[in-house]
């Protein structure tokens, strides 16, 4: 009889899991409680018809690093590779760019030129090592350790006070800000600064690509390579406890909070994941415009990732204010306007915009007013561009995607202390007391992002345990 095996949850996490056991020989079966299937890679129309926004993750640097999505062949997708990975505007008409020519950002930073290029250069220079260390658990030897100690020493640098004198200008300082502000944790802090330096090694090197159509074309790359091995996907179907499950295998791109449904969970492992934390969360605005976004600064408009705070100082006010329960009149918003490269993404000469602030936990607040507030700052007139628009408090986003308990879309909060404690101390985080029953989503190493590796090193342990030691290049060749 053929081994079986569910993965609950269909995120990239949850895919990645279904593809390598379905390669593996399992009969699979992905449950989705969404009725679209996707998770934190799924697209729709949430304004107008025509208009596709993507509904959680719409920029996706790391899935270019990392090994799973590598090896399953990143050329089933179409990606756009921006010049641009990010921009920051400034009062005045002024903006900090990230290009993906890292000597063309050094030289729009003035006095910082020198600091970025430190900062920057042996990172992306050596992005494999980057891509090794921050793409696994900690708590084990890293292959490259001369390139993990420089990461490190620059964290423990930028994750302090200390960091504040190493980029001296606004722009410089604004500029880091912005990519430490993804992080969604207190700034400066050692998490951020690793957050930081991940997307910066990649923002100068590879880039920062998001694919044409929407990301919703990742799943579907996955979807069709799991179908193509004999696996299904069955989307309106929540899972509300694991005795509902009864299977060789069950891996879970959810919180790990599901497995307390399970009357045999021992009590000390309970006792762990109920200390797991959760927060800040994120609320989500999608805007239909009738053209482009009217940025003062041309780099900006030409930018598909833009970070909207203002300077240093006002993103670390905004982001510490979240971290103590509420949000400032002018919040930083990460900003995503695919349209400026991707044309399929909205009616000819119109835009789609993906905008989201962080919020504290199950916050009901929307974001509309605070973003177009935001935004008429740096692009007057924009209001004027608005057809529609789309609010997702992050009281609800649970609805649409039960793992982000709160509105939490990092899958627990993005601390030093939780990166190693993710969701528990342990050199296989992703098995569980339960036989069987194993964690792939990004409440386990390596965390947060369109990677695929939380599903991917799950599924590996679960066939190890099984007696099957399977490594990607058995999977794909």
């Amino acid at each position: 009889m053929a081994r079986t095996a569910t993965v609950v949850g269909s995120g990239p996490n949850g895919l990645a899991a279904a593809v390598a056991l379905a390669r593996g020989g399992y009969d699979v079966q992905v449950l989705e409680a969404a009725p679209i299937a996707g998770g934190g890679v799924s697209s729709a129309e949430l304004t107008l018809p025509g208009f596709i926004h993507d509904v959680c993750s719409a920029v996706h640097p790391v899935a270019h690093s990392s090994s799973f999505m590598r090896a399953f062949g990143l050329d089933r997708i179409e990606w756009i590779r921006p010049e641009i990975s990010f921009a920051h505007p400034l009062d005045g008409g002024r903006a900090a760019v990230a290009w993906r020519d890292l000597e063309r950002t050094a030289e729009g930073l003035g006095a910082d030129a020198r600091a970025w290029r430190a900062v920057a250069r042996p990172l992306n220079r050596h992005l494999e090592g980057v891509a090794d260390f921050t793409g696994h658990q900690l708590l084990r030897m890293p292959r490259h350790p001369v390139t993990t100690a420089r990461f490190g020493m620059r964290a423990l640098e930028l994750g302090t006070r200390l960091g504040h004198t190493t980029f001296r200008t606004e722009e410089g300082a604004a500029l880091y800000a912005g990519v430490a502000a993804h992080a969604n944790t207190p700034l400066p802090s050692l998490g951020a600064a690793g957050s930081a330096l991940l997307l910066i090694a990649h923002a100068h090197s590879i880039g920062w690509p998001y694919p044409r159509g929407g990301a919703q074309r990742i799943a579907d790359a996955l979807i069709a390579d799991l179908e193509a091995h004999g696996g299904v996907v069955e989307t309106s179907r929540r899972v509300r406890s694991l005795e509902e499950l009864d299977d060789d295998l069950v891996l879970l791109d959810t919180s790990p909070r599901l497995l307390l449904t399970h009357p045999d969970l021992p009590s000390s492992y309970a006792r762990a994941l109920r200390r797991y934390r959760y927060g800040p969360a994120a609320a989500k605005v999608d805007l239909a415009l009738d053209g482009p976004v009217p940025w003062t600064n041309p780099d900006v408009a030409a930018a598909p990732t833009v970070h909207v705070g203002g300077t240093r100082q006002a993103v670390e006010a905004s982001e510490n204010a979240v971290a103590r329960g509420r949000v400032t009149a002018n919040p930083y918003v990460l900003v995503v306007q695919p349209s400026v490269l991707d044309p399929t993404r909205a009616p000819a000469g119109m835009q789609t915009l993906w905008a989201y602030i962080h919020v504290p936990l199950s916050s009901p607040l929307d974001p509309t007013e605070l973003v177009l507030r935001q935004l008429e700052r740096y692009a007057p007139g924009v209001r004027d561009r608005v057809l529609a628009s789309h609010a997702t408090p992050a009281s609800e986003r649970a609805t649409l995607n039960p793992a982000e308990l709160g509105g939490d879309i990092l899958g627990g909060s993005f601390t030093l202390a939780q990166a190693v404690r993710r969701p528990v101390i342990s050199r296989t985080p992703w098995r569980t007391p339960l036989p069987g029953v194993y964690l792939a989503s990004a409440s386990t190493p390596p965390g947060p992002g369109v990677h695929g590796l939380a599903g991917w090193w799950a599924a590996r342990q679960a066939m190890h345990d099984a007696g099957e030691h399977v490594e990607l290049g058995d999977l794909f060749w």
